[in-house]
């Protein structure tokens, strides 16, 4: 077995297939890199048991097929002091022996038998539907934030998906903090729902983002696949019910602020560098054309305070907030103001964008109150 390769290529495709590995892997053989050579393509494939990522390369100089597993950290690492170069990788099936050679340099390194290697799950009985690589991407990037990290509730540690013949809703939420995001132009020829983890979705809107390119979508009661460009991604769904997140959004919410989201966003971040650390919190106080945002850490002595001009419908009121999870909200909200409707200070408050060029696009975004130290 024995190819000839550009080394950025490898690089480039190596590292997209890296945020697959584990840092704490329970197999060994997850610490590696699969290479498969068949008909003139190098497949490459990435495990870490629930995901699993194969990428696909076109050689134009290659020798018999073959299969080994490559230890990935010595071949990252060697790959990136390279400069842009052909590099040959020759494998001896019975000693599972790698060699390396690029320009003047010969590298050796032991491989291991695929035996071991997890199989990548099988399709079956699956349902399809494309949908293009940057709606899917903007898709995962507005609400994968929001996902929960309590290993007590799996559910909420991943996105929920609800895909109908009239529009697909992705919903992520931690109790804190919840995000809907809906898109009116991806229709399902059936009704279906999942929860797709954290880390594979990490791993796709890193990449999705840089092509505009259809993805395919199969997925069936254990697994999710997709496959776009070169890459083939499969992950096992989140099992359990997704909790019941429309009886969490307040439908009265007679107070409304709205504001510019640029001037919102970098207030919040100034003043919350003095708020209490632990909570994070950042008082508003509302009234007439008036925002005055404050914040206070009382076992350091610091506070700040700001003053904002802004358009506000409905009763005086003052309510505390997280500041890290209303920056995350506002950095992901595309329009230039922002509208911000309440109902009390102890219920949560929504967050919308005012305008919306895509009329195929709804994002609501609600977050809990902090409650105040009077």
């Amino acid at each position: 077995m024995k190819f000839i390769i550009s080394s950025s290529v490898l690089l480039k495709n190596l590292q997209t297939l890296s945020g697959v590995l584990s840092t704490s892997n329970t197999l060994p053989i997850l610490d590696d890199f699969l290479f498969e050579l068949k008909d003139d393509n190098l497949f490459i494939t990435a495990s870490d048991l629930e995901t699993t990522m194969t990428v696909s390369i076109p050689l134009t100089n290659s020798e018999g097929p073959g299969i080994v597993a490559i230890p990935a950290k010595i071949m990252l690492d060697t790959l990136k002091t390279f400069a842009d170069v052909p590099v040959t990788i020759s494998i001896d099936k019975n000693t599972q022996g790698i060699e390396l050679s690029a320009g003047e340099g010969k590298y050796r390194m032991v491989g291991h038998k695929s035996d071991e290697f997890p199989q990548t799950p099988i399709k079956e009985d699956t349902t399809e539907i494309t949908i293009d690589s940057s709606i899917l991407a903007s898709a995962f990037n507005k609400t994968v934030f929001a996902v929960g990290t309590d290993e007590l509730r799996p559910v909420m540690s991943g996105v929920f998906c609800d895909l109908s013949s009239d529009e697909a809703v992705f919903v992520a939420t931690d109790a804190h903090k919840l995000v809907r995001y809906k898109r009116k132009d991806i229709k399902a020829e059936r009704s279906s729902a999942f929860i797709l983890p954290k880390k594979p979705l990490n791993q796709l809107r890193n990449i999705l983002s840089y092509d505009d390119v259809p993805v395919k979508i199969e997925y069936n009661e254990t697994n999710t696949f997709f496959t776009f460009g070169n890459v083939d991604l499969s992950c096992r769904l989140i099992e359990g019910k997704y909790p019941n997140y429309e009886a969490v959004i307040p439908t009265e919410n007679p107070n409304v602020l709205t504001i510019s989201r640029n001037s919102l966003l970098n207030s919040i971040q100034r003043v919350a560098i003095f708020a209490n650390q632990s909570t994070h919190q950042v008082r508003f106080k509302i009234s007439g054309k008036e925002l005055i945002l404050s914040s206070e850490d009382i076992d350091f002595a610091n506070e700040a305070k700001e003053r904002l001009t802004c358009n506000y419908e409905g009763d005086d009121m003052e309510i505390g907030f997280n500041s890290k999870f209303l920056m995350e909200m506002l950095h992901n909200v595309d329009s230039d103001d922002v509208k911000i409707e309440m109902s009390a200070p102890n219920r949560a408050g929504i967050v919308l964008p005012v305008d919306n060029d895509n009329e195929n696009e709804e994002i609501l975004m609600l977050v809990m109150p902090v409650m105040l130290n009077q």
